[in-house]
């Protein structure tokens, strides 16, 4: 009888075979689903985790194939395959994901997982089901955690693939070390990624209104507005996490998100869903200090954006409206903080604006996925047959904002507050200029699926912002009534 090259390998997935974590992908998939079985998987938990993992995956189905495969690990699984020695998947993943693991992958001689009979394949239980399959034969064993150190105390060989910190040390003490896999980022790094720090931009919104009230030099009501600012960019990160968290399905399959740190398995699961929690805590508490009526506002944008990443964002036009609420929400909010009124003019302007904006990212995103030959974009209601109506609504959009602005400076508010209104008319063709050239790199493909990024790296939009300040200057030079456009 021919002996087979090596021992027989037995393969943890978790953290393993993949970047990522199947139990947390399936609760994201069902809190994604529902909301709701949040309150059920406590509930659940009480049976034990096995029971746990059985009960979400009779609810919800995970994409094997669009996994963050540790691809340098699979590779050497490949070879060995090839080699002649006999490889076994063991995790603690629920059967039904281990089994659709095994066959996408079809390198595996046998399986070893959490099922129906209440036996969580994990630590001791995973180290009693390998003996039930192999006897008394010796066996090489790659994980990459703490639990499995009791799975490498019984083996002969370890193989070590993005282990934790320290856990080399630990597993040398008591096995020997036949190979080691790094890929490890950052999760300090891989997480202020994920909190998108850039998006904190749109928050600077929250300034304007104590601006155009010209509050903002009052020491009390700039402390307010500036703790008005972490706490909005606190919960928009908590959002963003949570948004990333639903979505990976849909991100993996685009060409740019699929880098985001959870779709690329870059950061852990587990602290994504830690830190949805931490931020948002913390930006409540932050809003406590300040008025009642910013709170509720944070609390109304929260839910709202809950909402947006749970079902809205796949309503056709209301997904592009409530991205332009939400902007507008920004203005309410620093409004609400400073204490002070948020004009009609103002919030129109906004809406139409942001609403020209949000079609900006979803006509992208279209045009991304149709120069794949894809007809629509994952996890969205919009088809390639709707580029030329949202080109359309787009462009409308930017220019009832610029009729807004118009009618603002001809109105008698405006009249009474400079002595020369005519100067602000300059803003009116820039403006228009601004919005048609969005549109026309947008309709080229040269827009990035983000608007607001865009807006940080265009030169052009710089020099419009500083031509914009210095008419405001000077409007307010020319006429003795202040600073009050819109």
């Amino acid at each position: 009888m021919t002996r087979l090259p090596g021992n027989p390998l037995v393969v943890d997935l978790d953290g393993t075979l993949t970047r990522s974590d199947l139990l947390y992908e399936s609760v994201c998939g069902l809190l994604k689903k529902n909301i709701l079985y949040g309150f059920m998987l406590p509930v659940w938990l009480m049976r034990g985790k096995a029971a746990m993992k059985q009960e979400i995956a009779d609810r919800v189905d995970v994409d094997v194939e669009l996994l963050p495969w540790n691809t340098e690990f699979v590779d050497y699984l490949k070879d060995q395959k090839e080699a002649g020695r006999r490889l076994i998947l063991a995790t603690a993943s629920n059967e039904k994901y281990a089994q659709q693991v095994a066959d996408y992958h079809g390198i595996f001689d046998d399986v070893i997982a959490s099922g129906g009979d209440g036996q969580n394949a994990s630590g001791s239980n995973k180290v009693e089901r390998v003996k039930a399959l192999l006897g008394d034969e010796a066996f090489d064993y790659a994980g990459n955690s703490a639990v499995d150190l009791k799975v490498w105390e019984h083996a002969e060989n370890a193989v070590l693939v993005d282990a934790a910190p320290g856990l080399e040390k630990q597993a040398l003490e008591i096995v020997n070390v036949e190979r080691v896999f790094d890929n490890r980022q950052s999760q300090f790094r891989m997480f202020l990624k994920a909190m998108r720090g850039h998006q904190w931009l749109k928050n600077l919104l929250l300034f304007v209104p104590a601006m155009l009230a010209r509050e903002i030099a009052d020491p009390s009501v700039f402390l307010n507005v500036c703790l008005a600012f972490v706490s909005f960019s606190l919960c928009a990160s908590s959002v963003y996490l949570l948004n990333d968290l639903f979505d990976l399905s849909s991100d993996r399959q685009h060409p740019r998100k699929c880098k985001r740190p959870f779709a690329a398995g870059n950061l852990s699961l587990a602290t994504g869903l830690i830190g949805v929690v931490v931020l948002l805590v913390v930006a409540f508490g932050i809003a406590f200090f300040l008025p009642w009526s910013f709170f509720f506002v944070l609390l109304d944008y929260y839910i709202l954006t809950m909402a947006y990443s749970i079902v809205l964002k796949r309503a056709m036009f209301i997904d592009v409206l409530v991205l332009a609420a939400l902007y507008t929400m920004r203005l309410i909010a620093g409004a609400a903080a400073a204490e002070v009124e948020a004009s009609f003019w103002l919030l129109a302007f906004s809406m139409f604006t942001f609403l020209s904006l949000a079609l900006i990212k979803r006509y992208s995103e279209l045009l991304v996925k149709a120069s794949q030959g894809d007809d629509r974009v994952a996890g969205r209601a919009y088809r390639f047959v709707d580029l030329e109506s949202l080109s359309q609504m787009g462009a409308a959009s930017g220019y009832a904002a610029v009729l807004v602005l118009a009618l603002y400076i001809d109105s008698d508010e405006v009249s009474a507050t400079y002595h020369h209104p005519e100067a602000l008319w300059l803003f009116c063709p820039m403006m228009l200029y601004w919005i048609s050239r969005l549109w026309i790199l947008t309709r080229r493909g040269e827009m990035h699926d983000d608007p607001v990024v865009f807006t940080i790296r265009d030169r052009r939009t710089h020099w419009l912002g500083l031509i914009a300040v210095l008419v405001m200057a000077a409007a307010v030079l020319i006429g003795d009534a202040g600073l009050q456009l819109l």
